[in-house]
């Protein structure tokens, strides 16, 4: 009888998902008149080429016989990945991933369980948004976070986001939220928290994840400062926690903790740090950790080759300095380089593409100045200082960086995507040589953008905060 259900489960598949709309899950529940039109385009299909052999109608799934699990996750799981070698082959290439969901739904409400989990059906919003190559909508992925900060996704499908607050969630490919268990306690206080999260770039075979975080001294949780810890993430629990990093000694200072991860090439870990509010004292004081952008091997450990690894008056791990608080860092898939940007103050804030050993200014040189409006650098260039690849006056407090790249976005490939807290928007920006040349301020006014990234599916990801939603942004004629 399993195998039976099995077997008329594929014919139901490969014979349906040609005629059937694409569902998608996410926000707003699933109504009647939904289900019943799902079920509608299947049960004909079942009648005329299952029921002969399985002398039933699609209400079979009612007896709950399902081998592998009869959760959403584990049929999706079984049909996209397929089971026992081969037995049961994978689908992933042949059906769309809404095209598996349709299927998901029949099955559930066929066995009479659909309403046991929180499944949910979005659509794509009504609004159409302009670009200047094309057309899009966004479907809301998730809601319901304070302020998703860090995006790193699964090679499995889907991804973890972090919420600042000290919440890390999987969200997996029905565009559920899951806690993860063993998150670090966290100091969630003005810029502070659960900040960002990285995978390492074996994380299919060592089952790695980093998280950057606002650590507190025990004694005293006003005074922090930032933190990298690695785990492996094991069952929706993060486990085997080891601290790579921490950027010492604990500040008296909610602001300007940096915090954004990223691997390079050759497997090395950069982490921005930012000057912790403190200027004057160390962002070009290399025996200090904040004002700068570190590199470490994957377990914490110096590379060999860091600039001041030979310096004993500096710190190992320092790979650039005279920064103030990058929150967006990324490589470029196009050339290897690490590239960040960061905030100035008013005015001032800068793309940089990070080189060993380099002093990018910081409070020495600056497009910006104060936010009483006074000065308090009159340079903004001097020699051994490295000039930003950009910068933006007035500022929009840039936050969360990305390159796009494949087809999905004719017109867009090799641009650069920057969210704007300030001005609450997501910019576009064209190349060309060492120049941006182009800004287009995409999805104006809908929120305070915190991230960007690109999935793995080709989509792009934006994470708005207070109140926290990922969109996925899809254009009109995908």
């Amino acid at each position: 009888m399993e195998r039976l259900i099995q077997i008329i489960f594929l014919i139901l598949v490969n014979i349906s998902v040609a005629a059937c709309s694409s569902a998608d899950y996410n926000n707003g529940e699933i109504s009647d008149k939904e289900i019943a039109e799902i079920i509608s385009r299947t049960t004909p299909v079942y009648n005329e080429y299952c029921s002969g052999c399985h002398e039933s109608d699609i209400k079979e799934f009612s007896n709950g016989n399902f081998i592998h699990g009869k959760n959403p996750e584990s049929i999706y799981q079984s049909i996209a990945e397929g089971r026992n070698s081969g037995e049961m082959p994978s689908f992933k290439d042949a059906f769309s991933d809404a095209q598996i969901k349709d299927m998901v739904i029949t099955i559930l409400h066929s066995a009479n369980t659909l309403d046991n989990f929180d499944l949910k059906l979005s659509g794509t919003d009504s609004e159409v948004y302009e670009s200047r190559h094309f057309n899009f909508k966004l479907k809301k992925v998730i809601d319901e976070i304070s302020s998703p900060w860090g995006m790193a996704f699964l090679p499995e499908g889907g991804f973890l986001v972090t919420d600042k607050s000290g919440e890390l969630y999987r969200v997996n490919k029905l565009n559920q939220k899951i806690k993860i268990k063993g998150v670090p306690s966290v100091k969630y206080r003005s810029q502070g928290g659960l900040m960002d999260v990285e995978l390492h770039p074996n994380f299919k075979e060592n089952g790695f994840i980093y998280l950057s975080f606002t650590a507190f001294d025990k004694n005293d949780d006003d005074l922090t400062t930032t933190a990298v810890s690695r785990y492996k993430l094991i069952d929706d629990e993060l486990r085997e926690e080891k601290q790579i990093f921490i950027a010492l000694p604990f500040v008296d200072s909610g602001v300007h903790f940096g915090s954004r991860l990223e691997f390079d090439d050759d497997g090395y870990l950069y982490i921005t740090i930012g000057d912790r509010g403190q200027r004057d004292t160390h962002p070009q004081d290399l025996s200090t950790y904040p004002g700068k952008v570190h590199r470490v091997n994957d377990d914490g450990t110096i590379p060999s080759d860091n600039p001041y690894v030979n310096n004993n008056t500096a710190i190992s791990s320092i790979y650039s300095y005279g920064h103030r608080n990058p929150q967006g860092m990324r490589k470029n898939p196009n050339t290897g380089e690490i590239w960040t940007h960061e905030h100035g103050p008013r005015g001032g804030d800068e793309i940089n593409i990070i080189k060993p050993g380099l002093n990018y200014g910081w409070p020495v040189i600056s497009y910006g100045i104060n936010y009483s409006g006074t000065k308090f650098t009159e340079l903004t260039e001097k020699e051994g200082m490295e000039q930003p690849f950009h910068y933006w006056t007035p500022s929009i407090a840039p936050s969360g960086m990305e390159f796009v790249k494949g087809d999905i976005y004719p017109g867009w490939e090799g641009d650069l995507l920057v969210g704007s807290l300030s001005f609450r928007f997501l910019g576009l920006y064209e190349i060309e040589g060492d120049k941006l040349v182009r800004e287009e301020r995409l999805l104006m006014d809908m929120g305070r953008v915190r991230n960007v990234k690109q999935g793995p599916d080709g989509y792009i990801y934006v994470a708005f905060e207070d109140p926290g939603i990922i969109y996925k942004i899809v254009p009109i004629n995908d």
